[in-house]
């Protein structure tokens, strides 16, 4: 287990994203923010940055992947279910998603997989394709709803409509606990909480909840509703994979992660 898991390294720079109190890490979300703007340059290119009008979602996000239980439950948000993570086209789901995976590895981890990639490999496998994703391993299915109908020897199959089913019933053999204010959560040996493992599904989708029951039906609908918390971008987000849009603000932003050296934001936030 990582000893130090408030320090970030990145190349020869660490940053300090948290502190350790009594064994346990207080984050800083300014400082998270400086953490996933150096490590969104590194992951997708030199126009990433953190914008301002998603802030509040982002920092949802960053509560729910770092399992502040107290936060997210003041927020409405249950740690024990899901992310269902929707927006308009490039506002930039799956780029987050990608980029919390390294937030908190010790705390929440999961696999992204294209839907598309999915029923492509229904169609050439078979229906096997389905029971790999009936187990206990965590996955963030990206992009729902822009896969076609799965065909696997003439036979149609609504391929990811099955896969959430089978995901959900394995949801349900868990005790599912919402560790709201007014319960107390169990305690290892050593007087910490002891953290919720069970297997956790993640989507990234374009498409709203009536579109959803429109492509998988209401049966999957009413799953979905269970098993997730609903974080929405909103749906004037400007498209960030612009090219246009992107350059016009990295050169009248003054502070613009371009203009930056890396060890110098280093020297700044890291109190290590």
């Amino acid at each position: 287990m990582n000893p130090t898991p408030h320090i970030k390294t990145e190349g020869t720079s660490k940053f300090q994203i948290g502190e350790i109190i009594n064994n346990t890490v207080h984050y800083d979300f300014e400082k998270i923010k400086t953490y996933l703007n150096i490590k969104g340059h590194i992951l997708f290119d030199n126009n990433f940055r953190i914008y301002k009008e998603d802030e509040e979602l982002i920092f949802k996000l960053c509560s729910y992947f770092i399992q502040d239980h107290y936060t997210c439950a003041q927020m409405g948000i249950d740690t024990s279910k899901g992310i269902l993570l929707t927006g308009p086209v490039g506002c930039g789901k799956t780029s987050l998603m990608k980029l919390l995976l390294h937030l908190a590895p010790h705390k929440t981890n999961y696999e992204i997989i294209p839907t598309r990639n999915i029923v492509f490999k229904f169609n050439t496998s078979g229906f096997q394709v389905l029971e790999k994703y009936n187990d206990t391993k965590n996955y963030c299915f990206d992009d729902l709803g822009v896969e076609p109908t799965g065909c696997h020897y003439n036979k149609e199959c609504n391929v990811m409509g099955e896969i959430l089913l089978s995901r959900y019933d394995l949801f349900t053999r868990h005790p599912q606990l919402d560790w709201g204010s007014h319960q107390t959560r169990p305690k290892a040996n050593n007087n910490q909480p002891i953290a919720n493992n069970h297997n956790k599904t993640h989507i990234t989708t374009n498409l709203n909840a009536k579109e959803l029951e429109n492509k998988y039906g209401s049966r999957v609908r009413s799953r979905l509703r269970a098993m997730f918390n609903l974080i929405s971008f909103n749906q004037n987000s400007i498209d960030k994979k612009n090219k246009n849009f992107n350059q016009k603000i990295n050169k009248s932003c003054v502070f613009s992660l371009n203009l930056y050296d890396i060890s110098f934001i280093n020297t700044i936030y890291n109190t290590y």
